[in-house]
């Protein structure tokens, strides 16, 4: 630690990052990621976590899209996206409706921030899906590489429901990698075996690309003893997949989606915001340098 460093001139620098991304960008990818980010426990930060590291990577120079998939729209939602029911979505799309760039809309967040709306049409598409062929594998047939080229993004996230069912096995063919978030809190990783054992199942019959890259620890509380016991719990666990940076507990980060903005949006000197941003950084590093890739390179 150098001698001038002060608490107050990292916040200080933090702040800078967040405020003036055009002076701070972060590295593209070596090759396209596309992530789906999964955890079928409901209030982990799933949805939150997915459009403001989408925005953190949008902010400083990234093309990223996001997949909305799921019924409740919240994160088109939280991404000024419209999904009211006629709009054109990831429904239509996964019913081979429409191509991809019909239903993509860009972010009122930044205009390197794309998104495929979910509307409510979406609940029902997992009974709709059971009897088509390939129903496993609608999502990745519409997010061919030639498609995502002519879109230009470096960055696929997509926010699954909190569920284990058709559509999220669709993310997770779709994806080469999954991004877990796991709350500080009691009973944290209750559920997260069946979760990985899904992972495994689709690993081994649907697609042999995908592999767990990035754990993301959510709604830590500092004050309590229990969400650093879960943080080490995680980190003696995942060892480096998981993060360096965790997301603080914080009503502003609950609070933007009320106003259809990301936490960045929103407030941006806020430590959510902050700590997202940091969070996208260690992303995008990662992406540079290829070290969230199984075999390392």
């Amino acid at each position: 630690m150098s001698a001038g460093w002060t608490p107050i001139a990292d916040e200080a620098e933090r702040a800078a990052r967040v405020l003036h991304p055009d002076r701070h960008g972060m590295p593209r990818p070596a090759a396209r990621r596309v992530m789906g980010v999964a955890n079928q426990k409901g209030g982990v930060g799933k949805t939150t976590s997915t459009v403001n590291l989408a925005a953190g990577l949008a902010l400083h120079g990234i093309r990223v899209l996001v997949i909305d998939l799921d019924p409740q729209g919240n994160a088109s939602t939280a991404l000024g996206v419209e999904h009211r029911t006629g709009t054109p979505s990831v429904y239509e799309v996964m019913l081979g409706e429409i191509p991809l760039e019909e239903a993509v809309a860009v972010s009122t967040a930044s205009p390197n921030l794309l998104c495929l709306p979910a509307t409510i049409d979406l609940a029902g598409a997992e009974i709709e899906l059971v009897s088509m062929v390939a129903r496993e594998s609608r999502l990745a047939q519409a997010l061919n590489d030639e498609t995502l080229s002519r879109l230009d993004v470096d960055y696929v996230l997509i926010d699954c429901p909190p569920s284990l069912g058709l559509l999220t096995v669709n993310a997770l063919v779709a994806a080469s990698e999954v991004l877990i978030p796991i709350q500080c809190e009691y009973y944290a990783l209750e559920g997260l075996g069946q979760l990985l054992s899904n992972i495994d199942l689709v690993r081994s019959h649907l697609n042999t690309s995908l592999h767990v890259s990035t754990i993301l620890l959510t709604m830590y509380d500092g004050r309590t003893k229990l969400a650093d016991q879960v943080t080490s719990e995680v980190r003696q666990h995942f060892g480096p997949t998981a993060l360096r940076t965790v997301i603080p507990r914080s009503v502003k980060v609950s609070e933007a989606p009320g106003y259809s903005q990301t936490v960045l949006a929103y407030d941006p000197g806020s430590r959510g915001a902050m700590s997202y941003i940091d969070a996208a950084r260690e992303i995008a590093e990662h992406g540079a340098s290829g070290a969230y890739r199984p075999d390392g390179h």
